[in-house]
């Protein structure tokens, strides 16, 4: 498993982010390419901005006891995996911005380090220690970045 925390894993990330153009077409699934970079921009915006609300009651349990390990642990994701409403793109999104916000966040998130996640908590999988915050990020952009051939 790469680590984003490590400035090497997280450049490696970058570089293949940089390989997709508005024209990349998936392998399997039917996002578009600029939907997929807004659709892993999510899992930023989860742990640092409040636009995404917190679940509750049923939600809440259910994620943690049938979600949170699929999302942390280190086994990868099967294609065409379900994904949760809040990860549903409906509307157009530009490529360009869509790629920049999530190089930002990949950056952003490396130059923060583990220490910073340790501990924090997510919004859907209440506290997570930095080896599954690592592996939430890693395994979802490797994911999608398969998805796209880069």
């Amino acid at each position: 498993m790469k680590n984003v925390f490590n400035q090497n894993d997280a450049a490696e990330f970058i570089s293949r982010i940089e390989k997709l153009t508005p024209e990349t077409k998936p392998t399997w699934g039917k996002m578009s390419v600029e939907k997929m970079l807004a659709h892993c921009n999510v899992t930023y915006e989860m742990a640092y901005e409040s636009k995404h609300q917190k679940p509750t009651g049923f939600k809440k349990l259910m994620l943690k006891l049938f979600v949170k390990n699929i999302v942390v642990n280190e086994k990868t994701y099967k294609k065409n995996s379900p994904t949760a409403p809040e990860f549903i793109i409906a509307d157009s999104r530009k490529f360009e911005i869509e790629k920049k916000r999530l190089i930002d966040y990949i950056n952003k998130t490396q130059q923060l380090g583990g220490n910073y996640f340790e501990g924090k908590e997510s919004l859907s999988f209440g506290v997570l220690n930095q080896q599954e915050w690592n592996n939430m990020f890693c395994k979802h952009l490797d994911h999608h970045l398969s998805q796209f051939g880069v």
